[in-house]
């Protein structure tokens, strides 16, 4: 099992798109709903993306900027713009709502909007994320991470801006997935940057004996696991494996397990509201459930049973999956 796929797939566009707008300067438009992930992408023109208590970020052409949240930003024309923001991202946009006419999977090709002098299409996405085991994705990535135009992304804004060009049926699923393509394909390209950091476990992946015990341990991990087993599968001792491990990945193999299991079973308590911590325990690999309890407390702080009763009571953003929001894009400031 990838380990980047293990952790983007709880990270999914549902009906996220907040809309393709063409916007003529004096423009400021606020994004308030400080998503776990947002991604904005100009297809033409250019603007500056200004976060909370960061410096602003120059977004041009075909450029792609991935904001992480809860911090919100401001997409605007130029720094120190006079426009007055626009806020969005708390109400729908739909006519029938109290917005405007756009809606999701639109683009404003009308009026003096669109042939306004440095005219900017905007796209932007927000995602939210499901679970523990996607929020380890977001903790490897900076507040603003950047990809430039030119890369493997160039491809899907071609299919994005033909798509958000019509009205078709299925619209809404096929930019869906767009976006998740767009993100992916960012996030590929960050990692894989010339004098990057990307985290221990993508380096750590591709090595040809730690990435397959990493696989093995991911694709099992309730098997009972020792550091000889995976050394006996890739060819080497063990104390090879336990070196080259800890080397690359920053922590021994059964550490690594632990904490993965861990996160596991985080996840599966608040998705299997039925099962008991026995139940729970049994699918990481713990035949005592008192056994794993001491272990969960060990490592996220609660037992499993306050755990659960904490993430329910919460909000969504707390670790239930959170409900993609449809939000209205602002027309030119």
């Amino acid at each position: 099992m990838d380990a980047f796929n293990d952790l983007i797939r709880g990270v999914r566009a549902h009906g996220s798109l907040f809309g393709s707008s063409t916007l003529s300067p004096p423009r400021a438009l606020h994004v308030v709903d400080g998503a776990p992930l947002t991604l904005c992408t100009v297809l033409g023109g250019a603007g500056w993306i200004v976060p909370e208590h960061r410096p602003p970020e120059p977004l041009r052409a075909r450029e792609t900027i991935i904001v992480r949240g809860p911090a919100t930003f401001t997409f605007v024309d130029e720094v120190g713009t006079r426009a007055e923001p626009i806020g969005y991202g708390e109400h729908c946009a739909a006519p029938e709502q109290g917005g405007t006419r756009h809606r999701r999977g639109w683009t404003d090709r009308g009026g003096e909007a669109g042939t306004g002098h440095g005219a900017t299409t905007l796209i932007v996405g927000a995602y939210p994320v499901r679970g523990e085991i996607s929020r380890r994705l977001l903790d490897a990535l900076p507040v603003v991470l950047r990809a430039d135009a030119g890369g493997t992304s160039d491809a899907v804004l071609d299919h994005l801006a033909a798509e958000v060009a019509v009205d078709t049926p299925g619209q809404q699923v096929v930019l869906d997935r767009l976006l998740d393509w767009m993100l992916v394909c960012t996030l590929r390209e960050w990692f894989d940057r010339p004098g990057g950091e990307p985290p221990a476990w993508w380096a750590a992946q591709r090595d040809p004996v730690v990435g397959e015990a990493l696989r093995l341990l991911r694709a099992e991990p309730a098997a009972p696991w020792t550091v000889a087993a995976p050394a006996e599968h890739t060819g080497v001792s063990r104390s090879t494996l336990a070196k080259r491990f800890a080397d690359l990945v920053g922590e021994p193999p059964l550490t690594y397990l632990a904490r993965w299991r861990m996160t596991l079973a985080a996840d599966l308590l608040v998705e299997q509201e039925s099962a008991t911590v026995a139940d729970i325990a049994r699918a990481v690999g713990y035949s005592d459930p008192f056994g794993f309890s001491a272990a969960f407390k060990r490592v996220r702080g609660v037992n499993p049973s306050e755990f659960r009763r904490t993430v329910a009571g919460a909000s969504p953003a707390a670790g239930r999956p959170v409900p993609a929001r449809t939000t209205p894009v602002g027309s030119n400031a």
